[in-house]
């Protein structure tokens, strides 16, 4: 496989990780209410996510609530929005500058800044998977340690729900994507590195001409 074609393949598994963070922070689902009670019948299933919580009952009907106080809420919620936010401003970005020095388009002419313009494209999309990765650990190290808590109540206990899932393989597309731009990037930029040439010094011969040989 040629390095443009890597160069595609890489943007276009960022391009599905940064539209799955988007994804990821507009879903409600980061924490569901976790069924460890005795009853089998449920009435309600809880949702809670970085921008509102859902209730959805057993009829199928669900209502949701935008969070009133932004100050209010717990500071992984707030952590999660900054980052996932930012995130998403990144990746756009990413986009922009990936598109600009890819090897398939005429924005730049090829050379090594076009090469440094992909492999800056490729380290924010690692740089994103970085950082979004910080609000899903957050928030599964808490659901975890509250699960097996004794001291919290069953009806307060929470599992990870279908956002931290979809967060964490958007995660691995950011980081795979990226890598793969930066290290076709680079052998891109050694391939088109010009050899250097040497040549030996002519010399004329005794009838005052230059020998042939030097010539190549």
């Amino acid at each position: 496989m040629t390095s443009a074609a890597v160069e595609i393949l890489g943007l276009g598994l960022g391009i599905l990780g940064w539209v799955g963070v988007i994804l990821a922070c507009g879903l409600p689902m980061w924490q569901v209410s976790a069924f460890i009670d005795v009853n089998i019948v449920v009435a309600q299933t809880i949702w809670e996510g970085l921008w509102m919580n859902c209730v959805v009952q057993s009829t199928g009907q669900m209502q949701c609530k935008v969070y009133d106080s932004i100050l209010a809420l717990p500071p992984e919620v707030q952590a999660g929005r900054a980052l996932t936010v930012i995130v998403a401003l990144l990746g756009l970005v990413a986009l922009m500058v990936t598109v600009v020095g890819a090897q398939c388009t005429n924005c730049i002419r090829p050379g090594k800044m076009k090469s440094r313009i992909v492999i800056a494209g490729g380290a924010i999309y690692i740089l994103c998977g970085v950082l979004v990765l910080i609000p899903l650990c957050w928030f599964a190290n808490i659901v975890i340690s509250d699960f097996y808590d004794p001291t919290v109540p069953s009806s307060k206990k929470r599992e990870m729900g279908a956002a931290l899932y979809i967060g964490w393989a958007a995660t691995a597309l950011l980081l795979f994507g990226g890598c793969l731009i930066c290290c076709c990037s680079c052998s891109q930029r050694d391939d088109t590195s010009f050899p250097v040439k040497y040549s030996a010094p002519r010399r004329p011969t005794s009838n005052g001409e230059y020998d042939k040989k030097n010539y190549v």
